[in-house]
């Protein structure tokens, strides 16, 4: 696929430069590679009663909620106090990068009506402004349920390790 030729490639480009810039993510539980990975993973003990669970998020890009991410990013731009001209700016950069979804495969147009361009430069940025906020806002009611002691994750791959413990039913 060809994202190139799309009107919004160079807006794409431009958001990326001006995000990474004023408002980089803070990348708390992704991983580089497996280097890191193990490097991660070297100072947990590994118990009996621990269990690793893997799981990849099916059609990534063209699952991704735009209009409730463009609200993240909002609250993001806020939050880093990103004065309201640029605000504007980056939003509606936003707007049109997600708004021109439709790329050249094989010579032909093909418009993408969900989510996220696969060959968008942008997609794999805004893809984890929304993946960073739903994990950073679930991510303690999870450890807090399961007893998760560690959650990494890589693009769509997540590893999870959990403490399982074994409930009994005590009838009352």
């Amino acid at each position: 696929m060809n994202w190139h030729s799309a009107p919004a490639y160079k807006r794409a480009k431009l958001f990326i430069q001006k995000i990474s810039q004023l408002a980089p993510l803070p990348n708390t539980f992704n991983i580089e590679n497996s280097k890191d990975l193990i490097h991660k993973l070297r100072d947990t003990t590994i118990l009996p009663h621990f269990t690793f669970v893997s799981l990849d998020i099916t059609g990534l890009y063209s699952n991704i909620p735009v209009t409730e991410t463009k609200g993240i990013l909002a609250d993001i731009l806020k939050h880093k106090l990103i004065d309201s001209q640029m605000q504007c700016e980056l939003l509606n950069l936003y707007e049109a990068i997600t708004n021109h979804n439709y790329f050249t495969n094989n010579k032909n147009i093909i418009v993408q009506n969900d989510g996220l361009a696969m060959a968008d430069p942008s997609s794999s940025i805004i893809t984890e402004i929304f993946l960073q906020h739903t994990e950073h806002s679930h991510l303690a009611c999870l450890t807090n349920k399961h007893s998760t002691v560690n959650y990494l994750s890589y693009v769509d791959d997540i590893l999870l390790n959990l403490t399982l413990t074994t409930q009994k039913f005590q009838p009352s």
